[in-house]
Order: structure tokens, then sequence, then C-alpha cells
């Protein structure tokens, strides 16, 4: 079996303390309903490869350099609830991305080619940009949370870097490996 990889927008530390001080009151009290993910491993993904051959990483990661350095930085803005599949059958808890989706949704395509190219497999599920805050155990009518996260004031932040992560599950969940960083745009001489 391969390496549980991703490619994704990483949020500034400062929206991570901020967004963490929002959460903190609200996670006991939906602790009988969902498991809030760490905001260690808060992130956007452009790209999930469930699993990458090692032989496969090196032009992996040549490509996705080469990917980012075309795409110049961008602001990214996060903000309001989002609910997958759909806010009546919920199994996750996001806040969705307002400003910059059709930048990341561009980067998606461009992590998915470089992933498709190399033959890292990447998923086809259809790209919408969002950041994880909590999974549920079991689908269910999440629209109070969404409310609740509606009234978060949202966070904005710049886009100037691609990571490339290592997933590592275990029964405590996934722990995230940063294993190269890629700035944007510095094929452009934008950065």
């Amino acid at each position: 079996m391969g390496a549980r990889l991703f490619t994704a927008i990483l949020p500034d530390p400062e929206v991570v303390q901020d967004l963490t001080t929002w959460l903190e009151p609200r996670r006991e009290a939906g602790a009988d309903v969902w498991r809030w993910t760490a905001a260690e491993g808060w992130h956007l993904t452009t790209c999930f490869m469930a699993s990458v051959p090692e032989r496969v990483v090196e032009p992996l990661v040549a490509g996705l350099d080469e990917a980012a350095a075309r795409m110049p930085a961008f602001e990214v803005r996060v903000e309001g609830g989002l609910c997958f599949p759909d806010v009546g059958r919920a199994k996750l808890l996001a806040l969705a991305v307002t400003d910059g989706h059709e930048q990341l949704a561009a980067l998606a395509a461009s992590c998915r080619g470089v992933a498709s190219h190399v033959g890292a497999s990447p998923d086809g599920a259809r790209f919408r940009g969002h950041l994880t805050l909590a999974r549920a155990r079991r689908g269910f009518d999440a629209t109070r949370w969404v409310q609740l996260v509606d009234a978060f004031p949202g966070w904005t932040w710049r886009a100037s870097e691609l990571a490339l992560v290592e997933s590592h599950l275990s029964d405590r969940g996934s722990r995230y490996e940063v294993l190269e960083r890629f700035p944007l745009g510095a094929g452009l001489g934008l950065g």
C-alpha cells in the first residue's frame, strides 16, 4: 500500500488561533454528535490521493512544484456553514470558501492533473472548497449547527504556498505531516 497524500492550502497561524478561540466553547456542546478536527490539521484540500506508490512521489513533487509556480498567490476567505453530503444528512461540518474559490478550484484542477499524469490516482470527487471543522458519527439534520457556523465572523488570509501532506491513520484519527511546500507564483516572479 502506498502513501496517503493530499495537497492543500494551509491557513495562517493567526487564522488558526482566532478560529480555535471561536470554536472552543462550541466543541463541548457538540461532543455527542461531532468528532472535532484538531486545529493543527485544518487545511483546504486541493487533491486527495489515497495510495501513492513510492516510485511516484519524486515526479509528483516535481510536477506540483511546477503547477504551484504557475499559480499566483491569492486571497482566500472562509465563512459560513457547509455540510456534506447536505445539511439534512450531515456527516461533515465545514466553513465554506467564499473568496478565492475560483483560484482554489484552478489549483485543484492542476494538482489533480499532475497526480493523474504521474500515476498518483487522485480521487474523482467534485471540488468544493471548504475547511473541515468536524465529522459526525452518523448523518443527521445539522441545520442548527450550520446556523451557528454562519454566525462566525469569517477569516481571510493570503494563500502563498501549496503543501504536500501525508496523512497517517491510526485508531485515534489522522495525523498530518507536511512533506513539501511549494511557493505559489514563483515561476511568475510574483511570490
